[in-house]
Parts: C-alpha cells; sequence; structure tokens
C-alpha cells in the first residue's frame, strides 16, 4: 500500500512534477493549491510526508508549519519547505517554526529524494526511541529570536504532561542557557545559529541546545557563579562589560531534573522528569493507587 503525500504549492505545473516523482518512489500523493484546508486535510488523512510552498495565496506556508507542529496529533509527520525565498532569513524563519528541511527553488528529484528519505529516516528513529514528539528550531544569535521560540516551546509543553511548575522550570533553563549561547557562544555574533532541539519520550521532556562557537569548560568558568562562591564572578563579567547576572548555570541546575554539556563545551542538554501521579488515599492516610 503506498503512503499518502502531500503537496501545497500553487504553482500547478510544479505540483503535477512533484506528484509524479512521489508516485515513482512509493508514495499516493495530493496536490494542494491553496493553504486553507490543508491543516484539516493532515489531521483528517495523516500523511507520511508535506511538501510545502511558502508563498501561497492565502496563507503563509510558515503558519500552516508552525500550527502542524504546534499539535501534538501531527508534530512528528516530516515538513519539507520547498520555496523560491532563498534568503538566510527566509530559511532561518523556516526551520524556527519546525520545518525538518528547507528546499530553495529549483532543485532535482535526487536532491529533493534525499530530503524525503532523510525526513522519514529521522521518523524511524523517533518511533524506535518511543517518542511522542520532536522539533528542531534553528535560531539567528538575537535574544529576540530566543524569547520568541520559549513562547513557541511554552506552547508545546502544554501537550507534553509537564506540570505548570514544571514549564516554567523549563522555559526559565531554556532562556539561561540560549543566551550563554549567544553571549558565550557567537559573543552576539547574529549569523551564528544556535540550534535547539525539543523531544517528548514517554517520561521525559529533553531539551539540547548546541551553538556553534568554540566551546568551553563548564568546570572552569571566571565569569559564572558557583555554590560555594556565588558573588566573585561580578567583577569579571563587569570588567568584560557582559550583563549583571551569571547564575544562569548554576540556578539552571536547581531547574531541571538532569543537566550535561558535552565535551567540546557548546552543546548542553536539559531533562524534566513528568511529575509521578499522586497517590489517592484515605481519610486515615492509607494509599490505595495513583491518579492516572
Amino acid at each position: 500500500m503506498n503512503r499518502q503525500a502531500l503537496i501545497v504549492d500553487d504553482e500547478p505545473d510544479l505540483g503535477l512534477i512533484l506528484a509524479e516523482n512521489l508516485r515513482q518512489w512509493g508514495f499516493e500523493p495530493t496536490v494542494h493549491l491553496e493553504g486553507k484546508n490543508v491543516v484539516d486535510w493532515v489531521r483528517r488523512y495523516r500523511p507520511s510526508v508535506i511538501l510545502l510552498d511558502l508563498m501561497l495565496p492565502d496563507i503563509d506556508g510558515h503558519s500552516i508549519c508552525e500550527t502542524l507542529k504546534l499539535d501534538r496529533e501531527t508534530n512528528l509527520i516530516p515538513i519539507i519547505m520547498i520555496t523560491a525565498m532563498g534568503d538566510q532569513d527566509d530559511r532561518v524563519h523556516g526551520l524556527q517554526v519546525g520545518a525538518n528541511t528547507y528546499l530553495t527553488k529549483p532543485f532535482t528529484a535526487d536532491t529533493l529524494n534525499r530530503a524525503i528519505q532523510d525526513a522519514l529516516n529521522w521518523l524511524d528513529d523517533l518511533r524506535t526511541n518511543g517518542t511522542q514528539g520532536e522539533i528542531r528550531f534553528h535560531l539567528q544569535s538575537d535574544t529576540h529570536y530566543l524569547e520568541e521560540l520559549n513562547h513557541l516551546l511554552g506552547s508545546l509543553f502544554l501537550f507534553s504532561g509537564l506540570t505548570q511548575q514544571q514549564i516554567k522550570h523549563l522555559t526559565t533553563a531554556v532562556r539561561e542557557l540560549g543566551t550563554n549561547a549567544i553571549e558565550w557562544g557567537h559573543r552576539r555574533q547574529i549569523d551564528g545559529i544556535v540550534t535547539v532541539d525539543y523531544r517528548i519520550d514517554p517520561e521525559k521532556v529533553t531539551i539540547e541546545i548546541k551553538d556553534t562557537g568554540p566551546g568551553f569548560s563548564p568546570a572552569n568558568l571566571a565569569h559564572a557563579a558557583y555554590p560555594d562562591d556565588p558573588v566573585s564572578h561580578m567583577m569579571v563579567r563587569e570588567s568584560l562589560g557582559l550583563r549583571e547576572g551569571g547564575f544562569g548555570i548554576l540556578m539552571s541546575r536547581g531547574l531541571v531534573d538532569e543537566m550535561s554539556y558535552n565535551e567540546r563545551g557548546n552543546e548542553v542538554r536539559l531533562v524534566k522528569y513528568f511529575a509521578a501521579a499522586p497517590p489517592l488515599r484515605t481519610k486515615d492516610g492509607r494509599v490505595l493507587g495513583t491518579v492516572s
């Protein structure tokens, strides 16, 4: 049985070409020339992959992608953006809203086939691990983009099973460590790309934040606060012209259940486990079970 695929593009001729390619690769394609019915169609038919143009006559493709990625029912469906918008800002925006791949027109059939196979391999890997949702965000080194990302993450966390307190803790940690990646990893060079991976597994939420800078040793930071010496770093930060604070790493460790850096020091992994269900008790305190 062929797998369903959706093509969303307002160019009928290109839609026909893409559909023929997909048939040759074992898909049953459907073409939409507008975006207004796309979200409802995807929720109903759950295609294996979506090819999404950005410049549609009615709805911005970015909005469609974001809506599908924020919906837990459609979050894992691979979305490949196909567009004539080739500027770096356009590419970053496309990846910011959760697209798996961004292809600039014109592209070859081989390029598209590789993008589809990479996306499907990504999905197979998630399903093998029991993952219920994952999005990879790419953002420029500007705290404005970081705040936009944290807003999206806050919305995603509502679907994850985390409590409101856990959501607050995790978004605070992401803000602090994302700012560190921008300030220290990229030295505020806006062209540097920060990658944020968000994953829901059956028992936990994992966030990985990675910059492309030279890295550092988390155990040897003159500008950071430490539990036994939380304030002496302030003079170092003032001399370097950095923002007040410096408690980000120390504070973030206390806000998540697990926090670790890679060997290079340019990627940090945050883990928050779902709260255990509270036990049901009788009036005299005897435990009967848990709330499901």
